[in-house]
Formats: C-alpha cells, sequence, structure tokens
C-alpha cells in the first residue's frame, strides 16, 4: 500500500509540474513560431508593399513567380551547392584533424582552439574580414598575386568566382565545429576495442572502417544534419561578404528573401520565399529524422 501512494504521489507531483511549466512553453511557442508562421503564410497571398493592411488578394500567384523566377532558382541552386561542399570538403576536413587531435598530445589543446575559433567569430564579423581579405585593391590574396607578377583579382566583383569565396569562408568558419564534434565522439569510444583489434592483426585502415566510423556513426549523422540545416539558413555572411552580387549570382534563398521582402518592399513575395524555406527545411528534419536518426 505504501508503494502505491508513493506512486501516486510521483504522478500527481509529475502532473502539477507539467500544469505549471507546458502552459507557459506552449504560449511563448506560439506567439514567437507558430503565429509568425501563419501570417507570413498569409501575406504570401497577397500583392503587399508592407504599408497598411494587405488587400490586394493574388492567390498562389507569388509561389508561381518564384517557380518562374531565374534569380530564385540561382539561390536555391547555390544553397545545395553550399550543402554539397560543406558535406564534401567540410566535414571530411573537420573529421582528419579531428583524428589528428583527438589524443592527448603535446599542443593538441592549442590546435583544437586555433581551429574552433573562427566559429566563435560572428558571421558578420567573418564576412567583413574576408571581403577585405579577397579586395582586388588591397587584400592579401590580390597583392600576393601582383607580388608574383600576376594582375589584381577582383574575386568578389567576378560573377564566376565570387560564389567560391563563399565557399572558403564557409568552410573556414564552420569545420572547426565540426571537429570539436567528432572529437567528443572519439574520446567516447573505448580504446579496449582498438587493443584488441591490433592483437588480430588489423591495421590502421581497417581499425578506422571497422571501429572509428561505426562508433562515430551518431556524431557523423548530427554533423550532416547541422551542415545541411546551417547551409539553407546561411545570410549573415553573405550580406556583407557579396551582398547577393554580383548580378544576384551568389543569393542564397535567404538573401534573395531579404532583397526582394525588405530592400524592394515586396512583402508578400518576400514572405512566399520564407514558407518555401521553411518547407524545405521541416521536410528535410522530418525525413532525416525518420530515415537516418530513427535509432538515435
Amino acid at each position: 500500500m505504501g508503494l502505491v501512494q508513493q506512486a501516486a504521489r510521483r504522478d500527481h507531483g509529475a502532473l502539477v509540474t507539467a500544469l505549471v511549466f507546458v502552459p507557459p512553453a506552449i504560449l511563448l511557442f506560439t506567439i514567437f513560431v507558430i503565429l509568425p508562421l501563419g501570417q507570413a503564410a498569409w501575406f504570401s497571398l497577397f500583392k503587399w508593399n508592407g504599408l497598411g493592411w494587405p488587400h490586394d488578394f493574388i492567390g498562389l500567384r507569388n509561389y508561381l513567380r518564384l517557380w518562374q523566377s531565374g534569380s530564385f532558382r540561382t539561390a536555391f541552386g547555390n544553397n545545395l551547392l553550399i550543402i554539397l561542399f560543406s558535406i564534401v570538403v567540410q566535414l571530411p576536413l573537420g573529421l582528419g584533424m579531428a583524428l589528428l587531435l583527438a589524443r592527448r598530445a603535446w599542443g593538441a589543446v592549442a590546435f583544437r582552439l586555433i581551429f574552433f575559433l573562427p566559429y566563435v567569430l560572428a558571421d558578420v564579423a567573418a564576412g567583413l574580414i574576408f571581403r577585405f581579405v579577397f579586395d582586388g585593391n588591397y587584400g592579401p590574396v590580390s597583392s600576393l598575386i601582383q607580388a608574383m607578377g600576376g594582375s589584381p583579382l577582383f574575386m568578389l566583383a567576378s560573377p564566376s568566382l565570387a560564389f567560391t569565396a563563399i565557399i572558403i569562408v564557409v568552410v573556414w568558419k564552420y569545420f572547426g565545429f565540426h571537429m570539436m564534434l567528432y572529437i567528443a565522439g572519439l574520446q567516447g569510444i573505448d580504446r579496449q576495442l582498438y587493443e584488441a583489434a591490433e592483437i588480430d592483426g588489423a591495421n590502421a585502415l581497417q581499425r578506422f572502417r571497422s571501429i572509428t566510423l561505426p562508433q562515430l556513426a551518431p556524431m557523423l549523422k548530427l554533423s550532416v544534419f547541422f551542415s545541411v540545416i546551417g547551409a539553407l539558413q546561411l545570410f549573415d555572411m553573405v550580406i556583407p561578404l557579396t551582398g547577393g552580387g554580383p548580378f544576384e549570382k551568389t543569393n542564397t534563398m535567404v538573401t534573395f528573401m531579404y532583397s526582394f521582402g525588405i530592400t524592394r518592399m515586396r512583402v508578400g513575395y518576400g514572405s512566399a520565399v520564407g514558407v518555401v524555406l521553411f518547407l524545405v527545411c521541416v521536410i528535410f528534419a522530418l525525413f532525416y529524422r525518420r530515415i537516418l536518426m530513427r535509432d538515435e
């Protein structure tokens, strides 16, 4: 009987805790997430410049214009390219550095700090720094090329090279974050597994393929998830670096939304971009969680 009463008191305490903390959380989530999303979806059905209250209802025409817009397709393609380079270049680079620095060797902590510092730097600051680095008149990259007898390199003004600059900055800034994730995962692997593999005669490549990668799989999946979501939301770095130019060649979906929804006062059109971006993120997150992370 005493056990039953204790269980009843625990259930009562859990119910009271839920009644105290859940309603405020739901209220805040509704105010700051659900209502803005609903408002954006509503505004996307109007041709509206943000002044007064929208009244020119056009239905799904903003979405049709998005589908027909070459600039939006370029922005969406840029997001996909950033995702591709993040997975193909940034994550393997982070994993390689993690394998080198995971051991408790002399100087490893200092190098971890050095490689992680770019992630701590604000995106806007990183964009401004590399705007100077890639400047064709005064930047160190162009100055080095001129010192070697070449012509000044106006990388950010070139439609074919400006996006390369964004890729370089993204990889430089974020690979340290993924490196730290991998280091945490590597340090959690039981060393006895490696010792047993060495006794059985497994070489370094076999140990990496049979022990490290399977044990590190949860961190790898989480790292890919962060890379994709971060690439889809990339904004703060692009604006100070290229502003989406030249000729809108370096826009991402978020900078495209900012350019058309805020700068050009086409709030209805920009809201449609926001809804599309939200749906892309949610669909990816749901499918990724269901397919690749269902056992995590």
